[in-house]
């Protein structure tokens, strides 16, 4: 049985792909190391965590970084024996201009070594690679920050060079479907004749939805699933799972984003987190029966995914080094100054569930040196938090 969601607790903007008999997803985590968490399964069950692809300064630096800036929907991707990631780190988004430089990074597996990032471009936020046969396509969303623009100018494809990990050639305007308005977090597919693109309409609160458009050339132009959204909760604010969008595909299995709010439209306490839908295809578009998030879905679990995994931890724009944070026994945090800018320390551990249930303790600090006990102690030192929900 799936129960939604997979990945309760932040882990928002789901990228899935399928290697063989392994599912893997991708989830943004913005100004926290490591960048990009990954997760396993093999049945869309049971899911474990395998650590953080970005996990040191060569491959992200996060100095200087704003609150929900750094890393933004990353995009998972395999090809010719690679794992291909594509990653935005956004220094700023204020007054309108967003500064997103995108980067790609590779390995031979899953679990690294990962390459030195290549850059790729900073006209807009939320790239992707299409790969079709020997050709590939870099997509993303065209920042248009200039007065009465609306933010956006659509969509783009640029060439993608595998052999040199360069982009070639002039990126090409896609023709969207008519009054497609703010769209974003574009994904491609082909299947048969017809080239499927995937999108986040509604911006990423409670009219947020993934939408379906299909077209018989790559740039369109592109016509809209009459059937309305893939899947959006946006007519029912009574719904348990809500904000659903920013959707992914691997063969029949869509990953995106829900939130839980507390109340009808209320705060969502836990963020953005994974969740799974099962897709039909019918007359031929991709399509989600009801368009509703489910809680449930009935589906054989057949592989116990509770081994070990990764180190759990996140920190705040600096990566877990042993000059400042330490794991062996209790965890211990020592405050200073990171290199450019004053920052204290902050860790936090990830939410993940437990016989117990879920259990997601954030802990910061200030420039002091303090101990913090795994398990149930409880501590008084003065400049740490710790919160359980």
């Amino acid at each position: 049985m799936i129960r939604n969601p997979v990945l309760p607790g932040s882990h928002p903007d789901p990228s899935i792909v399928r290697v063989g008999q392994d599912y893997y997803v991708a989830t943004s985590t913005f100004e926290w190391y490591p960048g990009v968490r990954i997760h396993h399964s093999r049945d869309l069950v049971h899911w474990r965590f395998l650590g953080g692809v970005l996990d040191n300064t060569r491959l992200l630096d996060l100095a200087g970084c704003p609150d929900s800036g750094g890393v933004w929907a990353p995009n998972l991707s395999y090809a010719n024996g690679l794992f291909y990631l594509v990653y935005s780190n956004v220094s700023t988004y204020a007054g309108g201009f967003t500064d997103c430089p995108n980067y790609l990074v590779t390995a031979p597996a899953i679990d690294g070594p990962w390459s030195a990032p290549v850059f790729l471009h900073a006209r807009g936020f939320d790239a992707s690679l299409f790969h079709d046969g020997e050709e590939c396509w870099l997509l993303n969303l065209v920042h248009d920050w200039r007065p009465d623009h609306d933010g956006s100018a659509g969509l783009e494809a640029t060439r993608f060079d595998r052999s040199t990990l360069t982009l070639a050639g002039d990126p090409v305007r896609l023709q969207l479907p008519p009054a497609a308005g703010w769209i974003e977090g574009p994904n491609l597919y082909r299947r048969n004749d017809w080239y499927y693109l995937l999108t986040a309409d509604g911006g990423t609160g409670y009219e947020h939805q993934v939408t379906v458009s299909r077209s018989r050339h790559l740039s369109g132009p592109y016509e809209r699933d009459p059937h309305g959204p893939l899947i959006t909760a946006k007519d029912h604010p009574e719904w348990p799972l809500q904000k659903a969008g920013h959707g992914s595909l691997a063969d029949n299995c869509l990953a995106y984003l829900v939130a839980r709010p507390h109340g009808t439209h209320g705060p969502c306490l836990l963020g953005r987190e994974t969740a799974l839908a099962l897709v039909q295809w019918e007359d031929g578009w991709p399509r989600v029966p009801g368009s509703l998030p489910q809680l449930e879905i009935p589906v054989a679990g057949t592989v116990d995914e509770q081994g070990p995994g990764g180190l759990d931890w996140s920190t705040l724009r600096r990566p877990a080094t042993s000059d400042w944070v330490t794991f062996d026994g209790p965890v211990t945090i020592r405050g200073g100054r990171y290199r450019r800018v004053w920052c204290s320390p902050a860790l936090s551990h990830a939410g993940s569930r437990h016989r117990g249930g879920l259990s997601r303790p954030l802990c910061s600090t200030s420039r002091r040196l303090f101990s913090i006990w795994q398990g149930s102690r409880r501590t008084t030192t003065r400049g740490i938090g710790i919160f359980s929900m």
